[in-house]
């Protein structure tokens, strides 16, 4: 329990940016506590994908038909998308858009608004396909926004100013043929023809990007390809991105080159069913570097097959590949979800164990339980005392880091010893001046 948690998330309130979207975007001076909120609500079925956080709204977006508010007995209908007040976990009666498939991303839009994206077709009886632009106070599509996304699902996106990127394994956006990876007119939607760099060559039957991060001028981007922008990069790639500039039209060309950073750590293969096994990543708050996370199977040591990884953003120099700095594994559970907050590299999947190099589906010498979430120290690789511990299930698809806490999105229903449903937070400690 930690009732007294709401005040610091009052108080933190003032401090969210608008448009804060992505997990590393927001700095930590300490680790959050392993007490979950208590006010949290509860997604009773199906799984959460993604979360955003709009103002003091968060927003939830998965496979799932039915929520309910902390201490609520009230089962509230929702077609895998939701809203609720981050201070008091109300949630929002006028949000209750029907997306007709599962929502997979979420990123906050400007003035009370959300992008979703996924496999949906229509959002109640707008067509919307694969991505749309939600109002928070009724649900409904802003019918600017035209994007209309063919040939497969939308899994990431990240926006900054009027660059909205989205990553996925579709092939179109609209009439424009692009291949895993766009970027768009945040406003219009408009696929932006100064944007060209696509992933390419995947090692399994279709190329994919499973994640992306947006911050400091670069973009990372994690995936099924072995070519960006066609160049060699294995799974992992960073694109230097400029800001947008406005016209009076519109959005002015912005350059984008794939970066000389390189990494041959993914290189190697997994288990047969894996072909590109990156999952998640995230840049830390400074750009400084980059945590990566992944599937696959047990590996051992030498092999990034189910670990945690960071790498640093700035090479040593332009032809030389970048290494790992450290590099965690559970010893054969996947890893899913990864938050960079300064003060520690939060991890989320199915694991059992971390600091697990010489396991395989079992605890090595030197492993420590970490059950479906941890948390690693950001310059020695190990895995920090935090063990809150949650039920294991598929595993955490979604963090979100805030001024607050830190947001959990999974398909179980026990975090932190506590019933919360496949959502859950868990605040920074209240400090004497907070």
């Amino acid at each position: 329990m930690f009732a007294r948690a709401t005040y610091a998330l009052v108080a933190a309130l003032t401090l969210v940016p608008p448009g804060i979207a992505a997990a590393g975007t927001t700095e930590h001076d300490g680790v959050v506590s392993a007490d979950p909120v208590d006010t949290t609500p509860h997604v009773l079925d199906g799984i959460v994908n993604a979360i955003a956080l709009v103002d003091g709204t968060v927003v939830v977006g998965g496979s799932f038909g039915e929520v309910r508010e902390a201490g609520s007995a009230r089962t509230l209908r929702r077609a895998n998308l939701f809203a609720y007040e981050l201070a008091t976990g109300r949630i929002l009666p006028g949000f209750a858009p029907r997306l007709d498939r599962p929502v997979q991303a979420l990123a906050a839009g400007v003035r009370g608004t959300v992008y979703a994206g996924g496999r949906f077709t229509r959002t109640g009886g707008a067509r919307t396909r694969g991505l749309a632009l939600l109002r928070l106070s009724d649900g409904s599509p802003l019918p600017r926004f035209g994007a209309q996304v063919r040939g497969g699902t939308v899994t990431s996106l990240a926006r900054h100013g009027r660059h909205l990127y989205a990553g996925g394994d579709f092939t179109h956006v609209g009439d424009v043929a692009r291949t895993a990876l766009a970027r768009l007119d945040a406003v219009t939607g408009e696929v932006d023809p100064s944007f060209t760099i696509e992933p390419g060559a995947p090692r399994g039957g279709r190329t994919r990007v499973h994640a992306i991060s947006l911050g400091h001028g670069r973009l990372a981007v994690g995936g099924d390809f072995t070519t960006l922008g066609g160049l060699p990069r294995a799974q992992l790639g960073l694109v230097g991105v400029a800001p947008p500039a406005s016209t009076a039209r519109g959005l002015a060309p912005s350059p984008a080159a794939v970066a000389p950073w390189r990494t041959d750590a993914y290189r190697g293969r997994c288990m047969a069913d894996f072909p590109g096994y990156v999952r998640g990543l995230d840049l830390a708050p400074d750009g400084s570097y980059l945590a990566v996370v992944t599937t696959g199977g047990p590996g051992g040591r030498g092999r990034m097959c189910d670990t945690a990884a960071r790498f640093e953003t700035a090479p040593p120099s332009e032809t030389r590949a970048v290494r790992p700095t450290w590099v965690n594994h559970t010893g054969g559970d996947s890893l899913y979800a990864v938050a960079a907050t300064g003060a520690a590299v939060y991890v989320g999947g199915h694991q059992r164990w971390l600091n697990n190099p010489d396991g395989h589906d079992s605890a090595g010498p030197g492993a420590v339980a970490r059950p479906g979430i941890g948390a690693i120290h950001p310059r020695t690789g190990r895995a920090l005392a935090w063990n809150p511990t949650r039920d294991r299930g598929i595993g955490i698809k979604a963090f979100l880091a805030h001024p607050g806490g830190l947001l959990v999105g999974s398909d179980t229903t026990r975090l932190g010893h506590e019933y919360h449903a496949r959502v859950g937070m868990f605040p920074l400690p209240i400090t004497p001046d907070s």
